[in-house]
C-alpha cells in the first residue's frame, strides 16, 4: 500500500507527488494545511491515497500528522503496522491527551493518531467540541494533518469534518465509482460548507503507451 515508501521511483509514485503539489497551488491565498481524504463509497482507495499522501508531504521535509478518522473501519494503523490500542476516540473523551496518543512512524516526519477503540457514537464525537481543541492542538504541532474518513454517501463523519479542513480530496475508483454517485457526494461535501480542492481517480491501467509511462521509463 505505500508504493512512496517502497517504491519511491515508481510511475506510480511520481503521480502521488504530482497532487502533492497540485495541493500546493490549489490555493494561493491560503496554504492548506488540514487535508480530508475521502470517497463516495467504500474500498475505493482514500486510506491507500491518504497514507500516501502523508508520505510523500513528509517527504517533502513537513511535519505530517495523518489522522485515522474512520473510527468505523479503520485501517491507517496496519498500514504503518502500529497497535490501536488507544487513539483519537480517547483523546476526544479526555481519557489521554492529545500528545500521547500521537505515534512515530518509520518514515521521517510522519506521525500517525490511530482511531483508537471504535465508539457507539462516531459522529457524535466528530462534532464535540473536543474535536476542535484536538484541531488547534494538530496545527500549534504539525505543519500539514491529514484525515482519512468514511466515504460521505455512507454516513455523516466526513461531513462534519469537510468544513473543519481547508481542504477535501474525493477518490474516484476508476471504471467502478458511478456518476450519479459522485455527483452525491460532491452535493453533500457543498452542502457542508466543504472546499473540494479536486478528485484522485483511482486504480487507472496504465498503458505502454501513456506519456508518463514512456517518460518514467516504464516496462
Amino acid at each position: 500500500m505505500l508504493v512512496t515508501l517502497f517504491d519511491p521511483k515508481s510511475t506510480i509514485s511520481e503521480q502521488y507527488r504530482t497532487i502533492r503539489t497540485n495541493i500546493q497551488f490549489s490555493s494561493v491565498d491560503r496554504e492548506v494545511r488540514s487535508l480530508m481524504v475521502t470517497s463516495s463509497g467504500p474500498s475505493e482507495g482514500k486510506s491507500t491515497t491518504a497514507s500516501n499522501l502523508a508520505v510523500v508531504f513528509a517527504q517533502q521535509g513537513k511535519k505530517v500528522l495523518l489522522v485515522d478518522a474512520d473510527m468505523r473501519r479503520p485501517t491507517v494503523h496496519y498500514t504503518f503496522n502500529l497497535p490501536n490500542t488507544f487513539g483519537m476516540t480517547n483523546v476526544l473523551t479526555k481519557q489521554i491527551s492529545f500528545s500521547e496518543a500521537v505515534r512515530n512512524t518509520d518514515v521521517e516526519d510522519l506521525y500517525v493518531l490511530s482511531s483508537g477503540p471504535i465508539p457507539p457514537n462516531p459522529a457524535e464525537l466528530l462534532g464535540a467540541a473536543t474535536m476542535g481543541q484536538l484541531f488547534e492542538e494538530a496545527l500549534e504541532m504539525f505543519d500539514l494533518v491529514i484525515f482519512d474518513t468514511p466515504p460521505v454517501l455512507a454516513v455523516t463523519d466526513a461531513q462534519i469534518l469537510a468544513n473543519k479542513c481547508d481542504g477535501t480530496l474525493l477518490v474516484i475508483y476508476s471504471g467502478k465509482t458511478q456518476i450519479e454517485l459522485i455527483t452525491k457526494a460532491k452535493e453533500l461535501l457543498d452542502a457542508a460548507q466543504g472546499k473540494l480542492l479536486g478528485t484522485v481517480l483511482n486504480h487507472k491501467e496504465i498503458k505502454s503507451n501513456d506519456y508518463y509511462y514512456q517518460y518514467y521509463g516504464g516496462k
